[in-house]
């Protein structure tokens, strides 16, 4: 699923990496209390190993508490959103990305920093699609670093780094430094995102037809978010 809020307009578009919908539906911004977000300079103790690898328990429980949510509506979303493997970093530090040439170019003029980064480097060790993508990223950031991180979509949420602001942050290069720290931090910056975009009642009711409509956009009920979301509700709350 790779997320666009352009102006109050939920976008998601189809991409030849992970992303998967397609959505144009007017969103509510600022219509909730955005949660608090971690601190960004430690995990939990049980994140230590698995921080760029997998979502724990613990991690689902801070970020369902901080919402007002049940664990279980939290972990159903990200299950249909993220994806099955929930996969949000290709190596450690380095998240899940994919640059978008359309997407830099409307908004590199737009960064409040133009200048290029010097010294940039592709993440070593990476392979097939996440090398391409990484080495376009790098390219841009040479020319104009936060339009190039702007330009691009973060983690396995695939957020677009324009919506820096309504993920709780004060600049993209902030956005960017968090969406590279842990899976925890993704998910806190989702929490936020959706919060931020008026969907945190939906999900508090479980209303899957209005989060689903909201996220996924007008094709939602054709492609089954909402059905898909509501299975998996179910199925967790047994597991409990």
């Amino acid at each position: 699923m790779k997320s666009l809020i352009l102006g109050s307009v939920l976008v998601a578009s189809v991409a030849s990496g992970p992303a998967c919908g397609v959505s144009g539906q007017q969103t509510e911004t600022g219509s909730e209390k955005e949660p608090r977000q971690v601190r960004v300079d430690s995990v939990p103790e049980v994140d230590e190993s698995t921080r760029y690898s997998k979502l724990s328990d613990e991690d689902f429980r801070i970020v369902a508490e901080e919402l007002g949510v049940e664990v279980a509506a939290i972990k159903a979303v990200v299950s249909i959103e993220a994806g099955a493997n929930m996969k949000g970093f290709w190596a450690p530090g380095v998240p899940v990305i994919n640059f978008d040439r359309t997407m830099y170019n409307r908004f590199r003029s737009k960064a409040k920093d133009k200048s290029g980064a010097k010294g940039e480097k592709v993440p070593a060790g990476l392979t097939g699609y996440a090398l391409r993508e990484w080495t376009l990223l790098i390219n841009a950031r040479k020319v104009n670093a936060q339009g190039a991180n702007m330009g691009t979509f973060w983690g396995m949420f695939q957020i677009g780094g324009f919506n820096y602001k309504l993920c709780g942050c004060e600049s993209v290069d902030e956005m960017v430094r968090l969406m590279s720290y842990s899976e925890l931090q993704q998910l806190e910056l989702f929490a936020t995102f959706i919060t931020n975009t008026g969907m945190l009642a939906d999900l508090k009711n479980k209303n899957w037809s209005g989060f689903a409509r909201k996220y996924n956009g007008a094709s939602y009920a054709r492609r089954g978010y909402h059905t898909k979301m509501a299975k998996a509700y179910a199925k967790l709350k047994k597991q409990e």
